[in-house]
């Protein structure tokens, strides 16, 4: 597959998979080529081009050449300049075509909170208000953005340039994958209480094995005796949204939320908010969601998976 292709593809599966409905996701689309359009030739120079295809500032082919043939790649939850040089080695016994990384990198890193936007669509989709939902995001987007603009954003895609290796990052197509797998496969099971809940979980191969690793699904608050009510998965959306989110999603009838992870400011503001919350795993549900996408684009094409820096290939 022509690494150019399964860029594309990545960007339609990840689309499909958004859980605000494919359409939001074009209007994404249509809007950055309506801002696009009006912009004076000047200005553009400064536009992000990619927007215009890709609704997810998170994910990019940060560098190589988009006509080689992809085939070995190696695949990996985190990939540091540490993990490239890694990659760099074993090209000496097998080439490596591609080297996938899920959380982001270079621009995709630097401009990732853009992604955030469509956290407003999904809390809104689930009971808040547009304005609620819209002003708590953008604050907390805003929040994200100050904490990352610091950054050394371009460290590690500048050594994969200087490796010579073909380096890309996929964050919330996957993430939107997990997002909507998970939300339709505890709404088919209807589980009852929260145990109920963590063994459905458990099922899952992902989880089953971060549980023998020590780091599987787990009430964070409430307990196995407790309904579950109405169930949220949270999921995508580039990070954490707001703190003062969480309390709203429980006033309109949200009981449980099932999340990667919960910071401990998070967690301190809403444990006395009578909302249920299970700690489904950050690796874990990371894996799940690289799985499920890299399962779409083998029905496609089938490639060589090389696992590292905590991915494990499930196929389905």
């Amino acid at each position: 597959m022509r690494l150019a292709k399964l860029y594309e593809l990545i960007i339609k599966i990840g689309m499909d998979q958004d859980p605000r409905g494919r359409d939001i996701a074009e209007k994404e689309l249509a809007k950055a080529k309506k801002t696009y359009s009006e912009l004076k030739e000047n200005e553009r120079k400064d536009f992000d081009a990619e927007s215009l295809l890709n609704p997810y500032a998170d994910t990019r082919l940060l560098c190589g050449g988009k006509d080689k043939q992809v085939k070995n790649i190696l695949v990996g939850i985190d990939v540091d300049t540490s993990e490239l040089l890694l990659a760099d080695r074993l090209s000496e016994e097998k080439k490596i075509d591609l080297v996938l990384s899920h959380h982001p990198q270079g621009i995709a890193f630097a401009g990732f909170y853009d992604v955030m936007n469509m956290q407003a669509d999904i809390f809104e989709k689930f009971g808040v208000s547009a304005s609620i939902a819209e002003g708590l995001t953008l604050a907390r987007k805003q929040q994200v953005k100050r904490r990352v603009l610091p950054a050394n954003h371009l460290r590690v895609s500048d050594a994969a340039k200087l490796l010579g290796l073909n380096f890309m990052c996929v964050h919330t197509p996957a993430d939107n994958c997990v997002a909507s797998y998970l939300q339709k496969f505890l709404e088919m099971r209807m589980p009852d209480t929260l145990g109920d809940a963590l063994r459905i979980l458990k099922t899952i191969p992902e989880y089953k094995f971060a549980s023998q690793n020590k780091s599987g699904p787990s009430i964070l608050l409430g307990d196995e005796k407790r309904k579950c009510g109405k169930i949220f998965v949270d999921m995508t959306g580039g990070t954490e949204g707001s703190q003062e989110i969480l309390p709203k999603l429980a006033a309109s009838g949200v009981s449980t939320i099932i999340v990667m992870h919960l910071s401990e400011e998070h967690y301190k503001r809403i444990q006395n908010e009578n909302i249920n919350v299970i700690i489904a795993g950050h690796i874990s549900s990371d894996n799940l969601g690289l799985n499920l996408l890299l399962d779409s684009v083998e029905k496609k094409e089938k490639l060589s998976i090389i696992e590292f820096s905590g991915f494990r290939r499930v196929s389905r």
